[in-house]
């Protein structure tokens, strides 16, 4: 799975300069750099204004003389029909045509005419999120999604410039960015080889009721929990099992102690005696097989992680946390985005009123506007840039918590198998020692002689060996 950062696209006008214009540069937070001295417009919905420059034609022998112009710059002409240069990778703008070589221009002219220079604004179209930093949890380009730009510079000159919208490939659910399914990205795995916890449970889902939604570590968690109580369960089947053991054996030690057919004798006698005897020895072997199944599987069931429940609370607790803090960022980002739209709208305001009539008033009035609109523009990345740093805190809280939960439930699977295997070998045993008490009896049974028993009993208990005989007169 990945982590999905949200990145915000720049469209950046460049003005043509007035004579005598000084360009001066500064870099904007996100660096992006603006040629303009007083703002950077930040705006999501940027409305078409009048004044439109257009991209200059060659004309035979001007910029044809000396060859083609040096990488990243284009030739305009001003509405005024004066060709100026703009450097595409910077936004610096010149009268003069710069040299052979990339870079700065020959030399930059000044500003003669403040006044209407406030006409000329750059116009920065922030058509998604930015971020300002790496996130603490690399990933390669296949886990990323990004807003890719427009390779089409705006048109320079003024805000008259067309807007550009980019199409979306990312999209927030429940306050976590996704890629768009229409352009998502082919992913790598986290773990390819393996139905890994930490590859398919990013996404929140509808309960069974269908009314809400369930995170996909909550669904872990019920899992974990869920595993948890039927261990216990098995531990109390183990109990019942040794109920009836210890139960079995009291049964056999009582059954062993009667006295019924005592009188037999002779062989028989012996072989019966061993029978009841081997009821007593049984019942030794049941008691030993239920002691067993209780130091050894029962009481290992039940101890196996005494505080599992509370540990995976904390767990729990934890992960809620972070979507809260996550939740809470993007709703920062919504509300600076919202901000920045009105204060574009506002600028826009002012600066049409400034076309319209020109007074220092308004033009202080279009510098505070200049001046709120860059710090929206700052305010919204720096909640974006945020939002990201969350939303990269909570990933690798996921993948870390979630690889955990899956080690534990391997742990608590293995450790399952391994007393039942005890159980069953224990159940062998008893039956070999079961085996082992009748075995003596088996024998005595063979040797059951009715004759020398016969012989024995009528020698013990003889009253004499002669006969009666008719009565004489």
């Amino acid at each position: 799975m990945q982590l999905l950062s949200v990145m915000q696209e720049y469209h950046i006008g460049a003005e043509p300069p007035q004579e005598g214009d000084c360009v001066q540069e500064r870099t904007a937070p996100g660096g992006v750099r603006d040629s303009n001295t007083e703002m950077v417009h930040v705006s999501r919905d940027s409305s078409a204004v009048p004044m439109k420059p257009r991209k200059a034609t060659t004309q035979p022998g001007e910029d044809t003389l000396n060859g083609h112009l040096p990488p990243g710059w284009q030739s305009y002409m001003s509405p005024q029909g004066r060709r100026y240069y703009v450097n595409t990778f910077t936004n610096e703008t010149t009268w003069e045509r710069p040299s052979s070589m990339p870079g700065t221009p020959k030399s930059p002219v000044t500003q003669k005419n403040p006044a209407a220079s406030l006409l000329t604004l750059h116009v920065l179209t922030v058509n998604g999120y930015h971020i300002s930093g790496t996130p603490v949890h690399q990933l390669d380009s296949g886990h990323r999604s990004l807003r890719k730009a427009s390779g089409e510079p705006q048109t320079p000159g003024s805000p008259a410039a067309p807007r550009r919208q980019s199409k979306e490939n990312s999209l927030t659910i429940n306050c976590v960015t996704f890629p768009h399914p229409d352009v998502m990205p082919e992913q790598q795995l986290l773990k390819p080889s393996e139905w890994s916890y930490c590859d398919y449970f990013w996404a929140d889902k509808k309960d069974s009721q269908g009314n809400n939604t369930v995170s996909g570590f909550e669904i872990l968690l019920q899992k974990q929990l869920k595993g948890k109580q039927t261990q216990k369960e098995m531990a109390e089947f183990v109990r019942e099992r040794i109920k009836i053991e210890e139960e079995y054996a009291k049964n056999l030690s009582k059954l062993s102690q009667n006295s019924l057919a005592a009188q037999e004798e002779g062989t028989l006698g012996e072989a019966w005696a061993q029978l009841k005897k081997s009821l007593a020895d049984e019942a030794e072997v049941h008691l030993k097989f239920s002691s067993k199944l209780q130091s050894e599987v029962e009481k290992p069931l039940l101890n196996f992680r005494e505080n599992f429940k509370k540990d995976m609370k904390k767990c729990d607790h934890h992960i809620a946390d972070l979507r809260k803090q996550l939740a809470s960022r993007y709703a920062a980002v919504e509300k600076a985005r919202k901000a920045l739209t009105e204060r574009q709208k506002d600028l826009e305001a002012k600066t049409q009123q400034l076309e319209v009539k020109l007074s220092n008033k308004t033009e202080e009035e279009i510098k505070k506007a200049r001046r709120k609109s860059t710090q929206a523009g700052d305010d919204l990345m720096r909640c974006v840039d945020l939002y990201n740093q969350a939303q990269s805190k909570w990933f690798e809280e996921m993948v870390t918590t979630t690889l955990e939960l899956e080690r534990l439930e391997v742990e608590r699977v293995e450790m399952i198998r391994q007393h039942l295997c005890q159980y069953t070998q224990l159940r062998h045993e008893t039956d070999m020692f079961n085996q082992s008490t009748v075995e003596l009896v088996d024998q005595l049974l063979r040797k059951v002689d009715p004759a020398k028993d016969r012989e024995l009993w009528v020698k013990e208990h003889k009253t004499g060996d002669i006969r009666p005989v008719d009565m004489e007169i």
